[in-house]
C-alpha cells in the first residue's frame, strides 16, 4: 500500500519536519512536505495526496483552522490526521469536529504514525469477514456501496471524509444491529478518545444522510447502548 501513497506532512518545526519526511519515506511512501497551513494550501494546488499530517499548533492559521477549511469551503474528503502537544480530550474533539479523521499527540513513536496512517488509508477495516462482497445499502434517496466505502445519490458522489466513511462502513455491515460505542471504537482502531470522537462523527455524518438530522430516519442513537443504521426509502 505505502508504495502507492503520497503523503502530505505540515509541521513548522524544521527538524520535526524533516525527521517525519525521512522516516515516511523509509516506509516507502511519496512524501511532500509544507511548514505552514499557507504553503500547503499552495502544495494541494498542484498535488493530490492520499493523507495529509497536520500540525495543530502552527503560526498564523492553525491546522484546525485548515482542517475545518478543507472539510466545508473546499469540500475537500482527504484523510486527515492531527499532530499536536495538547493531548486532551477536549483538544481531541475539537479536531475531530473540525473534521480530522485521526489524532496523533506528542511526543509520539514513528512506528504509531505509520500504523495510524496505514489505518487511515484502509479507511475502515470490516467488523466481520464474509465470504461473499457485501451488497450496497440504501439510505433514503442515497445508495452506500460498502465495499468501496462510497455514498452516491442521483446527483452523483456525497463526499465523505474518511471518519465519516469508516463509521458508516461499520455500520452498514451490520445494519439493524445496534453498535456500542465501544465496538465501533474497537472496529476502527480508535484509542481510549475513540467513544466520543465517534459522536462527533455521528454529528457529521447525519448531516451528509438525514434531510433533518435533528430527527433522524436511519441513524439511530440507542441511548445506553450505541448507534445503529436502519436501512431504507
Amino acid at each position: 500500500m505505502a508504495d502507492e501513497c503520497h503523503i502530505l506532512v505540515v509541521e513548522d518545526d524544521p527538524r520535526l519536519r524533516e525527521r517525519l519526511a525521512r522516516y515516511l519515506t523509509t516506509e516507502g511512501f511519496r512524501v511532500t512536505a509544507a511548514g505552514d497551513a499557507a504553503e500547503a494550501r499552495s502544495r494541494l494546488r498542484s498535488i493530490n495526496p492520499d493523507l495529509m499530517v497536520l500540525d495543530v499548533m502552527m503560526p498564523g492559521e492553525s491546522g484546525l483552522e485548515l482542517t475545518q477549511s478543507l472539510r466545508v469551503e473546499l469540500n475537500h474528503d482527504m484523510p486527515i490526521l492531527l499532530l499536536t502537544a495538547r493531548g486532551a480530550p477536549e483538544d481531541r474533539i475539537a479536531g475531530f469536529e473540525a473534521g480530522a479523521d485521526d489524532y496523533l499527540g506528542k511526543p509520539f513513536e514513528p512506528r504509531e504514525l505509520v500504523l495510524r496512517i496505514r489505518a487511515l488509508l484502509r479507511r475502515a477495516p470490516p467488523l466481520a469477514q464474509s465470504g461473499a462482497p457485501a451488497a450496497p445499502v440504501r439510505i433514503g434517496p442515497a445508495e452506500f456501496d460498502v465495499e468501496r466505502g462510497e455514498l452516491r445519490d442521483a446527483n452523483g458522489p456525497i463526499r465523505l471524509t474518511g471518519g465519516e466513511a469508516a463509521l458508516l462502513t461499520a455500520l452498514a455491515r451490520k445494519p439493524n444491529e445496534v453498535l456500542s460505542r465501544e465496538d465501533i471504537a474497537e472496529a476502527l482502531g480508535m484509542d481510549d478518545s475513540g467513544e466520543r470522537a465517534i459522536d462527533v462523527q455521528v454529528v457529521r455524518l447525519r448531516r451528509k444522510i438525514e434531510a433533518d438530522p435533528r430527527e433522524p430516519r436511519f441513524l439511530h442513537t440507542v441511548r445506553g447502548r450505541g448507534y445503529v443504521l436502519k436501512p431504507g426509502v
